[in-house]
């Protein structure tokens, strides 16, 4: 499988009691498939996954495929302590249709790279899907180092890394070293930098209330290799990738983003809380400008 444009990691709409906003899922994915995104990622971070039961992610998984109903690829995310447990939903994942699976490393274990790619090689026999792999050391604490994506090369359905470690070096050392796994942007500040070395995806969270910002930015760079108006738009889109990243609010920045644009997104799931309106003044004044600037940039749109 290729990976080609925007995948956007969907939020999980909530009703006030935190169970599934339906109306909401149903907006949410015609609206993102109606903008011209290219996959959509199910039970990553951004979903909440990790305050969901197994039979929550399941059934969002039923609910998704339903929904989507194979206009755009579907992701589905494995992500778990236990591999036992990754390989439950890898396979759940495979049985409700999933085109490919995210397969991250296992939080707060702290397993080497040697385990890291066992874990993987486990879920992969298992269900023989393709997968993208992330990498995430801020939540992980450890890295798919090069022992890992070494052993990783023995599976031709390891074809992509979702990178999100921040580390240019890392960018160098994929784009050279592993040019069998194909780069796909995690870290949204470095998306010109990504392009420039060659990814051809883009997995970001503020897609799901800006797909017209992103999908801009992917074609003015991995499209048209036109990266002056591809600077301009990543200069435009930087003060709202700040917000989101400051003060440990990203997944409420991304459901107020949602409901900003008419879909009751609804609160994150505690131990988060929703966004003060401080801080919802802030992040609307901030894409506000950006939608403003990026109109202006001829031929972003």
């Amino acid at each position: 499988m290729q990976f080609e444009g925007i995948y956007t990691p969907l939020i999980t709409p909530y009703n006030d009691d935190f169970s599934l906003n339906e109306t909401a899922l149903v907006e949410t994915v015609e609206h993102l498939i109606g903008a011209g995104v290219q996959g959509l990622i199910v039970a990553g971070t951004t979903g909440e996954y990790y305050a969901q039961s197994m039979d929550e992610r399941v059934e969002m998984m039923r609910r998704c495929k339903d929904l989507i109903r194979d206009r755009v690829p579907m992701i589905v995310g494995t992500g778990a302590i236990r591999t036992e447990d990754s390989i439950a939903y890898a396979q759940a994942a495979k049985d409700v249709g999933a085109d490919a699976l995210l397969v991250a490393t296992p939080p707060y274990a702290y397993p080497t790279g040697r385990e890291i790619a066992l874990h993987a090689l486990a879920i992969d026999r298992a269900v023989n899907l393709p997968v993208m792999l992330y990498n995430y050391p801020g939540r992980m604490s450890v890295n798919m180092d090069a022992e890992c994506l070494d052993r990783l090369g023995r599976s031709p359905n390891f074809c992509a890394i979702k990178e999100s470690s921040g580390d240019p070096d890392r960018l160098h050392m994929l784009a050279r070293d592993y040019p069998h796994i194909a780069l796909s942007c995690g870290m949204d500040d470095q998306a010109l930098e990504f392009f420039a070395w060659g990814a051809r995806s883009w997995v970001c969270a503020g897609s799901n209330f800006a797909p017209e910002a992103h999908i801009a930015m992917y074609r003015a760079c991995a499209v048209d290799g036109d990266f002056t108006r591809g600077r301009a738009i990543m200069s435009a889109m930087l003060p709202l990738m700040r917000v989101l990243e400051q003060g440990g609010k990203f997944i409420q920045c991304i459901k107020h983003g949602v409901t900003m644009r008419g879909i009751a997104a609804g609160p994150p799931r505690k131990p988060l809380q929703p966004l003060n309106k401080d801080d919802k003044r802030a992040l609307e004044e901030v894409i506000r400008t950006m939608n403003t600037t990026i109109a202006a940039i001829p031929g972003a749109f």
